[in-house]
């Protein structure tokens, strides 16, 4: 390299976009750890219009969301730190965290919205920037 050239990052500008879905699928993992343990604690709390989920009840979906938030979190940390495999599980856990959002609209369909957009954007994120090294 000569003097006065600075070299690009390593992964160059899709990194910082695999950093930001590392970063908002922490945020989301520990959304969802907390929305699964409202759920648990008490079922009242997490009922918007007096209607429970659409499948089974809110104590057993608090669980599958307490779960599956732990997993998303953990999965944004690999991508914090570079790990390919964290790539591809991050895009297939988006990908069923979105899905089983659905079961949440009449709980609270709101959030059940919200979550599934941000989820959409870091598939999107995931997917369109990925740069193999």
């Amino acid at each position: 390299m000569e003097a006065g050239q600075s070299s690009k990052p390593r992964g160059g500008q899709g990194s910082t976009w695999i950093a930001f879905a590392g970063v908002m699928m922490l945020i989301i993992g520990c959304l969802d750890v907390i929305w699964g343990i409202a759920a648990l604690a008490n079922n009242e709390v997490v009922v918007v219009g007096g209607h429970g989920v659409i499948v089974f009840d809110i104590t057993t979906w608090g669980w599958v969301q307490l779960i599956l938030g732990a997993v998303i979190a953990l999965t944004g940390l690999g991508l914090l730190t570079g790990n390919t495999a964290a790539r591809w599980a991050g895009v297939f856990l988006l990908g069923v965290n979105a899905v089983l959002q659905v079961v949440w609209f009449p709980a609270a369909p709101l959030w059940a919205f919200l979550i599934i957009i941000l989820d959409v954007i870091l598939i999107y994120q995931l997917c369109i920037n990925w740069v193999e090294d």
